[in-house]
């Protein structure tokens, strides 16, 4: 149980954007920049700062997070616990931005980093996933030639006919890298058993979210030769029971859990069922990547990539090297003040 401080706390929200340094498309949506909810925490002269971008295809965007935001305004600068806090706002990402930015004022008022805070053990660098924006077979093949550095690729797929080509024109460009593909909901029954003996084929390690959230009694009885993952069909730890016997990985998010709490208590429970667990992302700079950094250490894949598409991150930020991420606890979390802990308006 975090503590109840009694010193009043001063809120700021704010709404920042960030070019992308291309567009991104994914069944149904294309984005040309990535948009986020910055709030901090000051008490005194410690702050404590989260970002959130809320989850696209539930019109949870950063400017109705922050009328989220503004409505609990007095109730938040009172003083508030981050299990409070799970009451107070829905999941989502006005929570988030709420959460990772108290759990960061904790690591700095108790003089610990967050990951030790959570009781998880130090952090390593971790292998992540390179997204691949759905495009043209060979276009794609092409960004992944440029993404020499990863290890590890994620596609994402749309509603056509040409999936199976994409995954073979992607493998063929990258023989060596772990690779995943993602559906965001865009195939059918039988679209996915088509292009079922071409992942196979060609090595593909997990499919997620291939059908739309709301058909997952599509999933009985596919006896899928690859690993299933739960994205969109899984919001927090009330949709976990839904999907045993469905899909095998979890991908917890913090933007849809509603923070690091939620998603720490839904890691447990996910794996008390026998899932294995993915950390994903919305995207975001490094604020974003950080919290989720931690969980990572819990989880058998890693999606933590955003600021690689971002024309500007944060400063201090990640790094990627050899196909890891690497969040010093300078970024976010960590136990002393840094320059960027005074950039609220």
């Amino acid at each position: 149980m975090t503590k109840l401080w009694q010193a009043p706390l001063k809120l700021s929200a704010y709404i920042e954007k960030r070019p992308l340094t291309q567009a991104f498309h994914i069944t149904g949506y294309t984005f040309t920049e990535s948009e986020v909810l910055v709030v901090c925490l000051q008490d005194g002269e410690r702050m404590g700062r989260g970002e959130g971008l809320g989850v696209y295809y539930r019109r949870d965007t950063p400017a109705s997070m922050l009328e989220q935001i503004e409505t609990v305004r007095d109730r938040i600068e009172l003083g508030i616990t981050r299990e409070q806090l799970q009451s107070l706002l829905p999941a989502g990402g006005a929570r988030n931005a709420l959460d990772c930015a108290l759990w960061d004022l904790e690591a700095k008022r108790e003089g610990k980093p967050v990951w030790q805070l959570a009781g998880m053990p130090a952090p390593q660098p971790l292998l992540t996933t390179f997204t691949l924006s759905a495009d043209e077979p060979e276009a794609m093949a092409e960004s992944a030639r440029q993404l020499s550095d990863a290890r590890a690729l994620k596609l994402k797929l749309t509603n056509d006919d040409r999936n199976a080509e994409r995954v073979r024109a992607v493998r063929a460009a990258r023989p060596g890298a772990w690779m995943m593909v993602d559906a965001n909901q865009g195939f059918t029954r039988a679209s996915l058993l088509e292009a079922l003996p071409a992942f196979v084929e060609a090595g593909v390690a997990v499919v997620e979210q291939p059908f739309p959230v709301g058909n997952e009694r599509w999933l009985d009885g596919l006896n899928s030769p690859i690993p299933l993952a739960a994205d969109e069909s899984v919001q927090d730890h009330r949709d976990l029971k839904n999907l045993v016997g469905r899909v095998q990985v979890i991908n917890i998010k913090l933007d849809k859990c509603g923070g690091l709490t939620e998603a720490l208590t839904m890691a447990q429970m996910a794996r008390e069922l026998g899932f294995k667990l993915m950390v994903g992302n919305m995207g975001g700079s490094s604020w974003s990547m950080a919290p989720a950094f931690v969980l990572g250490s819990l989880c058998s894949v890693v999606d933590l990539d955003g600021p690689v598409y971002v024309q500007t991150d944060r400063t201090p930020g990640v790094s990627y090297q050899d196909g890891r991420i690497w969040c010093p606890d300078s970024v976010w979390g960590g136990p002393v003040a840094t320059a960027d802990d005074g950039k609220a308006p």
